[in-house]
């Protein structure tokens, strides 16, 4: 069953209030409107990502995987220090599978990766979670050494966020080397994020082919639905962000057609999120 890595969903603001301290004011998106947009893709599982405007306020992401009954799994934003084993241990049984580390989004927590790696890493390797990171290249390869000796699964999200490297310098030669390790995904997410196009859907091919390269039991594909407004188009925590104008199919069929293999990318799209996030 072919599976969607990366998604958010958001609810209505009086019920699932977004940080104060947000960059813009995200709007409804539904678990709903996701399957209708991806049911001609026949994607009917998903891997729900909290997003940054939720901070730790996981509700709604739970509430998702009750609504999925065993077609979902979620990446959990938490407070190492204050919760508690009770709490995620419950988030385990609905479908909890990873914990989120941002430094990418403005949103994001500005202690530096190492400061809070290990102690997500303790609470990930008591749950046989994997921690997802985001992050620009540059942040990646400063940390190599962190991430290659991880206790626990490590997923990178969205390409490795290359923008302005190519995959045969020695930024990129670093990435791929650490991908080559047998704990360490990466999701082949958003291209609009490491596009000069805000609205870009189809892979950079040297990139694509270079991630698959070094690592085809361990690329898992994710939409990045609903198309959060790049940064600069962020204008406040009032104003209501507008979703980039994207077609669903076209991100699917983009990527399959760059993969070329359809084999290749039916194990990309199935059988490798199927052993990532536990799916039966």
């Amino acid at each position: 069953m072919r599976c969607d890595s990366h998604v958010h969903i958001v609810g209505p603001h009086d019920r699932y209030p977004q940080l104060a301290e947000r960059t813009y004011l995200a709007d409804i998106a539904t678990l709903k409107q996701l399957e209708n947009v991806s049911a001609s893709r026949a994607i009917r599982r998903f891997v729900i990502v909290q997003p940054s405007f939720y901070g730790a306020d996981n509700s709604l992401l739970l509430e998702g995987l009750d609504a999925l009954a065993g077609r979902g799994r979620a990446v959990a934003v938490v407070n190492p220090e204050t919760t508690s084993a009770r709490t995620l241990s419950a988030m385990a049984g609905q479908g909890v599978c990873g914990l989120r580390l941002n430094l990418y989004s403005p949103l994001r927590d500005k202690a530096p990766l190492a400061a809070r790696f290990e102690a997500v890493a303790r609470l990930a390797h008591e749950l046989s979670w994997h921690i997802e990171v985001v992050a620009a290249l540059k942040v990646l390869t400063e940390n190599v050494a962190l991430l290659a000796s991880s206790r626990v699964p490590v997923v990178i999200d969205h390409y490795g966020l290359y923008s302005g490297f190519r995959p045969e310098q020695s930024e990129g030669s670093t990435i791929l080397k650490l991908l080559a390790m047998p704990h360490v995904w990466i999701k082949l997410s958003a291209p609009y994020r490491v596009s000069a196009n805000p609205l870009e859907t189809k892979p950079d091919p040297a990139w694509l082919a270079a991630l698959v390269a070094a690592a085809p039991e361990r690329c898992v594909w994710g939409s990045d639905w609903p198309h959060t407004p790049p940064h600069e188009e962020q204008m406040g925590s009032a104003v209501l962000g507008a979703y980039r104008s994207l077609r669903y199919e076209t991100l699917v069929d983009d990527f399959m057609a760059a993969v070329g293999s359809a084999e290749l990318a039916e194990r990309i799209l199935s059988d490798n999120p199927a052993r990532l996030y536990g799916f039966e």
